[in-house]
This record gives C-alpha cells, structure tokens and sequence, in this order.
C-alpha cells in the first residue's frame, strides 16, 4: 500500500508541474494582461475573449501554488496579472462594484450574469494574494466583494445591476446549492486570509452548512438536491427540482469534512460522508466508468443535453474528497473508490503528449471532436487544486 501511494504522489506532482507549465506557457496575455482560457488541445487560443471567474481562479492558483511551494516569480506574476486585469477592466463601477462574465482580450464589457460567482473568484484571488503579499488593499477588496455576496444571497440588498431573480418569484422561488457552497469555501479563505476575524467567517460557514443540510440534504432519498424551494420543497414535477449534479455534492463533501477537521465536529464528518457515499454511488457510470454529470433522482430524462458527459471537475473534486475521507476514516472503501477515479482519470483526461486534462469527453471517455484544454469554465483551478490537496493529504498518510 504504501508503494501505491508513494507513486500516486509522484504522478501527481509531475502533472502539477506539467499542467501548470501548460497554462504558463499557452494562457498568459503578455499584451493585456490576465489570461485566456478557450485553449485547444494543443494550447491555441481558440477564442480572445476573457472569462471573468477565469480570472479570478486562476489569481487563486497560482497565488496558492506559491503559499503551499514557495514563492516562483512566474507563478507570482501571473497571479498580479490576473488580479490587476480584473481591477482595471471587470468591476461595473456603475451596479455596486457588481462583475461582469465576459470581456474582451483587451477588457471591455461583454456581458453581466446575475449570479455572484465572479465576485467570489475575485475575492479568492485577492484573499489568497494578501496571504502571500500582506498588502492590505487585496484583504479589503476581498471583504467588498464577500460581504456583497453575503448580501446577494440572503436578500438584504436590490441587485444593483436590475437583473433580479432567475425566475418569476411569485410563480416559484428556488434556492441553489451552487450559492452557500461556494461561500463555504470562500469563507475558509477569507479565514485564513483575515485570522482576527476569524469567528465572523466561522459564523457563516456554519450558516452555509446548515442551508445544505437542512433544505438540500433528502435523508430519506439518499440524495442531495442541486435545486429546492425556499423551504427545501422537493418539486418533483418539474425538471429542476429533480436534478442531482455528483460532482457539487461531492465537492460540498469535502468542504464539510474540512469544517468538520477544523472544528472537531464528528457528527458533521459523517454526515458529510454520506452526502460523498450517496453522490458517488448516485453519478458512478457502471457501463463505461467516470462520473456522470447530471441525474434525475427519480430516473427520468434529465433536460441537460451534456447530463451523460464526464466533465473534468467532478472527478477532480471526488480525488480530494475520496482521499481526504481515506485519510480522516482509515475506511479502505474510500481508497477503492479513489483508485477507480484516478485511474479514469490517468486514462481519459490526462494528457501526457501535449500537457493538462481534456475538459469534455463523451459518456464512453472519448474527448469531445475538436478536443479543447480550457473554455469560458475551465482554466487553470479545479485540476490544479485538485492536484495540490491531494499531494498533502497524500503526504499526511505517507508519513503518519
């Protein structure tokens, strides 16, 4: 076993090294600054135009890489290349400092989402750079852009931009998984980033795992719902209410287990290992392998044309999770189910030829026809991350 995982580790270091060099190399906007993401196979930028929340993830990253392996100037450097680009050119100074989604290669505003996950790419970026730098402006930007969201979210405050609600609220109002997930792991952030205030973003954590629990969580289906009434009502009539996404659920779990670590808290260990043991058991695909990236909890046809895909980014939150579940329980089940998603992963998504994973297969493992790196969604973040955790937790086993 401990052959196993020493060599695991050393795969996942040298595609670390490899998939970072790849987006170095082929990403950086040496004119404008920031990053492009639409990526071919080979690394050509196959479309200019700039993904705000790429942006964002990627100021993460690479400010990350430098906490976790020391300071690299190239890895510094494209972290402030990324955080001056969104400074400059993706902040709509005329809603509330709201973000845009798109701009140009050279910054200019293609279009605003209502949803404030740009937002909380920004704040990562800078909460992660003020833990590298110390300048103070990155910490106060971060808390901005956090307590915007906060406010967004729990309906203290009008979307400055007039968007309002996705759909007609006194028809139906629904409440995402997506929001208190992602601010769950802003929250650790941000808590890393500002430790006086530590128990102020604890408060909202715990917030957020509530919400989770409470209105998303279906004991009694074994299932975590992406999509539920403000109550947690299960509208099992409509698509919507009806749709699991594995990968936010597995994700969700290992964000629970880390709180759970942090905090001491047993119960809330094991119920995120249910949320993990339901999603994987719900999105494994039994004929061809991987994880599938919608399923509707009653069987029925999901509305997704992509619901039978493998997406790079559940398989590489189900790694961290799996691994982290193995470390924290000692369980050998989660050491199977690990092996089973790292080597579909060797297989299918890593690229040893040309560097980084494939984001888009087909349901049978086929890279979807032209193959791409990178798109509006997929930049330098979930493998990275993915890559840098479980090289820790790897060391935590390999050296207990």
């Amino acid at each position: 076993m401990q052959n196993y995982l020493i060599e695991t580790q050393g795969w996942i270091k040298q595609q670390l090294d490899s998939t970072v060099d790849f987006w170095l190399k082929n990403g950086k906007d040496e004119k404008h600054g920031g990053i492009y993401t639409c990526l071919d196979k080979k690394g050509r930028v196959y479309s200019t135009d700039k993904s705000v929340w790429m942006q964002g993830r990627t100021g993460w990253t690479f400010s990350r890489l430098c906490n976790q392996y020391g300071e690299r100037p190239a890895w510094k450097d494209m972290a402030k290349s990324c955080l001056d680009f969104l400074e400059k050119y993706c902040i709509n100074h005329n809603a509330g400092r709201r973000m845009y989604f798109t701009v140009t290669e050279d910054g200019r505003p293609l279009r605003q989402r209502r949803y404030c996950f740009s937002e909380a790419f920004y704040a990562m970026a800078n909460a992660e750079y003020y833990i590298l730098t110390k300048e103070p402006e990155r910490l106060e930007r971060a808390k901005q852009a956090y307590n915007i969201i906060w406010n967004l979210n729990n309906g203290l405050i009008e979307d400055p931009t007039g968007m309002g609600p996705k759909t007609i609220p006194e028809t139906r109002r629904m409440r995402a998984l997506a929001d208190p997930m992602i601010y769950i792991n802003l929250s650790y952030i941000m808590r890393n980033a500002d430790k006086e205030n530590s128990e102020y973003y604890t408060e909202r954590i715990n917030k957020c795992i509530d919400d989770i629990l409470k209105y998303h969580y279906k004991e009694d289906m074994k299932c975590t719902l992406e999509s539920v009434g403000m109550n947690g009502e299960f509208f099992n009539e409509i698509t919507a209410g009806r749709i699991l996404n594995p990968g936010h659920v597995i994700e969700c779990s290992w964000f629970l287990m880390d709180e759970a670590n942090i905090s001491g808290n047993k119960e809330l260990h094991s119920k995120a290992r249910v949320l993990l043991n339901d999603a994987f058991n719900i999105g494994l695909d039994e004929e061809y392998g991987g994880l599938l990236y919608f399923v509707d909890c009653l069987g029925n046809p999901p509305e997704a044309y992509e619901h039978d895909m493998k997406l790079w980014w559940p398989h590489t939150e189900a790694l961290i999770a799996l691994i982290m579940a193995y470390r924290d329980t000692g369980e050998e089940k989660y050491l199977d189910m690990f092996k089973k998603t790292i080597d579909y992963s060797r297989e299918y998504f890593a690229d040893d030829v040309n560097g980084e994973w494939y984001g888009y297969l087909r349901r049978d493992g086929k890279p979807t026809e032209p193959p791409c790196k990178g798109s509006t969604f997929k930049g330098p973040f979930h493998v990275q991350r993915a890559l840098m955790y479980v090289d820790s937790i790897l060391g935590d086993i390999i050296n207990k």
